[in-house]
């Protein structure tokens, strides 16, 4: 998604929509759709916002179409992958994942406000990519069954859309190449340890088990909406009524519905901080350190999906306060893990280290939020063996 400038006021660029587009798909990474106003949009490109709209008819539409470009150059180039030539495959997707560096994010976090209507179409283009980037692992990995070659694929878009989420630098030629080689890292991962097995009950039906404590089942039940629907599109008393009782009783337990995403999201970061301190003073070395953050991070985003994906898709309903915590609580998550890294392999530098980083928690993230992956009891495993394999620790028996 390439950056345009807006052409001086008064004039009329052949490529105006072109640059709303782009404005567009800056202000949404930067501060969200809903808080982006279609005034604010024809501003940003010199215009008036009746002028805008003779060339879109809202802003659902600007998103919807904002997306589809992002997606083309994608789904064209998965056409064309040679299983002959993976090499070439890797640093081409590897290329286009920097291209597109803001797809997977505004995918993620802002593809559920479009009507049914206008997601579908883009959600079949999705779909048929990660078919294409199946198939072409199981051309390239014919000895994989199909649940292995379903998280190589995952695993490898993870690996692709890592950089979405962060805004960490290095030369684009020696960005591309690691990519590269992070995603042929994941293509070659033994995942001899994935049976093909009695699935586990579909993860999105009601648990048979709530909590006894009425403030917790509404936090569990928020959480659950929020992840599937967005915290806008929550009402409060549509919480209260999904534990059963009136909406006005919910403010016995909670005052606002901001507490409540605000208790989840430092909740999330808590544990994650817990897990960091129990790994150093439990392990033996970094290498163990590290191998221990690895397999309680996938233990805890496969076990609780929709909140891991809270801290990436409705930090920015927070105050400024709240997100500025939390977001610090990440960074300090990730340097932790990018500390031990470097110890383990002492070449990388402090950059690379944390573009390593994220890549793995992308893969524990996608893998665990991918409803068919969670019903094999597998996977979490397998995941372990990839996030292992692409930090480079030693095999364990």
């Amino acid at each position: 998604m390439p950056q345009l400038t807006p052409a001086p006021r008064g004039t009329r660029p052949r490529n105006r929509r072109e640059l709303v587009l782009s404005a567009a798909a800056e202000l949404f990474v930067k501060r969200g759709y809903s808080k982006v106003a279609m005034s604010e949009l024809a501003e940003a490109v010199g215009i008036t916002s009746s002028a805008l709209y003779r060339h879109f008819t809202g802003k659902q539409e600007i998103l919807a179409t904002v997306l589809a470009s992002g997606l083309d150059p994608v789904h064209e180039l998965t056409r064309a992958l040679n299983p002959a030539d993976p090499v070439t495959a890797a640093a081409r997707l590897a290329a286009c994942a920097l291209d597109q560096r803001n797809l997977a994010l505004l995918w993620q976090r802002e593809a559920r406000n479009l009507d049914p209507a206008a997601r579908r179409p883009l959600e079949v283009v999705v779909q048929e990519i990660r078919r294409r980037l199946k198939s072409y692992v199981h051309a390239v990995r014919p000895d994989l069954h199909d649940a292995g070659a379903d998280l190589v694929a995952t695993s490898i878009i993870a690996v692709f859309s890592s950089p979405s989420f962060h805004h960490l630098e290095i030369p684009r030629p020696t960005f591309e190449q690691s990519l590269a080689e992070l995603a042929a890292t994941v293509l070659s991962a033994d995942l001899s340890a994935i049976q093909v097995t009695v699935m586990l009950p579909d993860p999105g039906s009601s648990p048979i088990l709530t909590p006894v404590s009425r403030r917790e089942e509404l936090l569990a039940q928020a959480i659950g909406m929020f992840a599937a629907r967005g915290y806008a599109e929550v009402g409060i008393e549509e919480i209260a009524g999904a534990v059963g009782i009136a909406g006005p009783s919910i403010y016995n337990h909670w005052s606002t519905k901001l507490e409540l995403l605000t208790t989840a999201l430092r909740r999330g970061a808590a544990v994650l901080a817990a897990e960091v301190a129990s790994a150093y003073r439990q392990a033996a070395s970094p290498a163990d350190a590290l191998r221990r953050l690895l397999r309680s991070y996938i233990r805890l985003s496969h076990s609780h999906p929709e909140l891991f994906g809270l801290l990436i898709t409705d930090l920015d309903n927070l105050p400024e306060d709240e997100l500025h915590a939390i977001r610090r609580a990440q960074h300090e998550h990730v340097s932790e893990w990018a500390h031990l890294l470097q110890l383990v392999q002492p070449s990388l530098d402090p950059v690379a280290a944390r573009i390593r980083v994220h890549a793995v928690l992308s893969v524990a993230n996608d893998t665990a939020r991918t409803r068919r992956l969670q019903r094999n009891p597998s996977i979490p495993g397998a995941v372990e063996t990839i996030g292992a394999q692409l930090l480079g620790l030693p095999n364990v028996s």
